[in-house]
C-alpha cells in the first residue's frame, strides 16, 4: 500500500467531464489499495475572473478580503470532486487548507505554510475514504483564511506529501513533463525523464512555469519524489528525485519575459548605498533577482537589477522616494528584455559551459546586457525581440533538440478521451 499525493490544475477540472475523469484516476488508485489525498485548484480560469470581479468594484482590494474571495474557486473545486468520486461508489471528504490543517503566515496573498496539522488526515484516510483539498490556501492561527500566492496548489500538494510521508507526489498539469525547452519556443524540446531537485529549482526560478519553485523548495528539503505528468494520459512524465547519477552537462534551457530592467543612474559611489536602495525594496515586498553595479566614475556609479514587471506599478514610487534620499540622476525602466538561462548539474564540472554559450549567442547576433551564474545556471539578459533565436540556437548547440517536433494542438472531447485510452 501506498500514499499518493495527486494535485489536479485548473485545466484538469475546467468542465464537468474533466472532473469525472479526474474522480475516476482517484478512484482507480484508491481501488489498486492505496491510500489518496488529491490537492485540487480552482476550475479553468475562475481564479481570473474572481480576480477581475474584485477589481471591478475596487481597484486596490484589501488583501485580507481579497485572500477571502480568492479562496472560494477551489473550495468550488474541492466539493465538485468529491461529489465525483461519491458518484463512482468510493467515500470522499473535502476539506479546506484549514481543515486539514495548514497553518501559515498572516501575510495575505503570499502566505508560507508555517506547519501542518495532519491528524484529521490522517483520521479520513484510516478510514479508507479519498481526502480532496482545497490547494493554495490555509489560516492563520488567528483562523484567518490565507492564500499562497501564483501557483500555490503545487505548495499545497508537496507539502502535505512532505508531513504525511507520501511515497510519492503527482502533479497533473495540461503538459506531459519538463522539458529542455518551452516546446511552444523550440518545437524539438525533448521531455526530460528525471531531473534532480536542484536543476529543477533552478529552472523554476529561471522561469519555467511546469512546477513552481516554491513547491520544489518543499521537495528538496523534505525529500518529496515529485512525478509532474499530463492530466489526460497515463503516459509516464518526469520524476523530481535526488540526483544518482553524474547529470547531463546540460539539462534544460529556460527562457523568462516577465521581468524588467531598472537602471539606478548615477548613484553615489558610498558604503552602504546599495543596502539602503535594496533594504526599501525587500520593505515593499518586491523580488529581484539579477543585479551589476558598474565601475565607479567621478564618484558615481550606475546599479542596474531587475524584477517582475508585474511588481513595477509598487516598485515605481519606492524608486522615486530613494532617488530622491541618495541624490541620483534618476532611473530607466526597460519592459522589453528576456533572461535566458542554461540549467546543468553537469557544468560544475565542466569547465567552458559560459564562454560557449557566449560564442553561441555573439555568433547569432544576440547582444549581452546582464549576466549572472550559480553554481549549476547561467542567466543572460538579452533583447526581448531575440528571445526565440537564442533560445533555439542555445538549444541546438548544447546537443538538446530531439527528432520529433512538437506540434500544440487543440483536442476535442472525444481526441482526448481516444489519448487517455491510449496512454492506458
Amino acid at each position: 500500500m501506498s500514499i499518493i499525493v495527486a494535485k489536479f490544475g485548473g485545466t484538469s477540472l475546467a468542465t464537468a467531464e474533466r472532473i469525472k475523469r479526474v474522480a475516476q484516476r482517484l478512484v482507480d488508485y484508491h481501488q489498486q489499495g492505496n491510500k489518496v489525498v488529491a490537492v485540487v485548484s480552482a476550475m479553468g480560469k475562475s481564479t481570473d475572473d474572481l480576480l477581475r470581479l474584485a477589481k471591478s468594484v475596487n481597484a486596490q482590494p484589501p488583501a485580507r478580503e481579497l485572500d477571502m474571495l480568492l479562496a472560494t474557486g477551489e473550495q468550488v473545486s474541492m466539493s465538485i470532486v468529491a461529489m465525483a468520486v461519491e458518484a463512482l461508489g468510493v467515500s470522499a471528504v473535502s476539506m479546506t487548507g484549514g481543515q486539514v490543517g495548514i497553518v501559515t503566515s498572516a501575510k495575505h496573498n503570499r502566505a508560507t505554510i508555517s506547519e501542518i496539522r495532519a491528524d484529521r488526515l490522517f483520521d479520513i484516510l484510516d478510514q479508507d475514504k479519498i481526502a480532496i483539498v482545497a490547494g493554495f490556501q490555509g489560516v492563520t492561527v488567528e483562523g484567518d483564511i490565507t492564500t499562497l500566492g501564483r501557483g500555490g496548489s503545487d505548495t499545497t500538494a508537496v507539502a502535505l506529501a512532505a508531513a504525511i510521508q507520501a511515497d510519492i507526489c503527482e502533479i497533473y498539469t495540461d503538459v506531459d513533463g519538463v522539458y529542455t525547452a518551452d516546446p511552444r519556443v523550440v518545437p524539438r524540446a525533448r521531455k526530460i525523464d528525471e531531473i534532480s531537485y536542484e536543476e529543477m529549482l533552478e529552472m523554476a526560478a529561471s522561469g519555467a512555469g511546469v512546477l513552481q519553485m516554491r513547491s520544489m523548495e518543499f521537495a528538496r528539503n523534505y525529500g518529496v519524489i515529485v512525478h509532474c505528468r499530463s492530466a489526460f494520459t497515463n503516459n509516464p512524465g518526469t520524476l523530481v528525485k535526488e540526483a544518482t547519477m553524474e547529470s547531463a552537462i546540460i539539462s534544460g534551457i529556460v527562457h523568462d519575459s516577465s521581468e524588467a530592467k531598472i537602471t539606478i543612474r548615477s548613484v553615489p559611489d558610498q558604503v552602504g548605498i546599495a543596502a539602503k536602495v535594496f533594504g526599501a525594496i525587500a520593505q515593499a515586498n518586491i523580488n529581484i533577482d539579477m543585479i551589476v553595479q558598474n565601475i565607479s566614475e567621478h564618484g558615481t556609479t550606475d546599479i542596474s537589477f531587475t524584477s517582475p514587471i508585474n511588481d513595477l506599478v509598487r516598485l515605481r514610487p519606492v524608486l522615486d522616494k530613494a532617488i530622491e534620499g541618495l541624490g541620483a540622476r534618476g532611473y530607466l525602466i526597460d519592459e522589453s528584455i528576456a533572461k535566458v538561462s542554461l540549467i546543468g548539474a553537469g557544468m560544475k564540472s565542466n569547465p567552458g559551459v559560459a564562454a560557449k554559450m557566449f560564442s553561441v549567442l555573439a555568433d547569432n547576433g544576440v547582444n549581452i546586457s546582464m549576466i549572472s551564474t550559480s553554481a549549476i545556471r547561467v542567466s543572460v539578459v538579452i533583447d526581448g525581440d531575440q528571445t526565440e533565436l537564442a533560445t533555439r540556437s542555445l538549444h541546438t548547440a548544447f546537443g538538446l533538440d530531439s527528432d520529433d517536433v512538437f506540434e500544440e494542438t487543440q483536442l476535442s472531447s472525444e481526441e482526448l478521451q481516444a489519448k487517455m485510452a491510449k496512454g492506458r
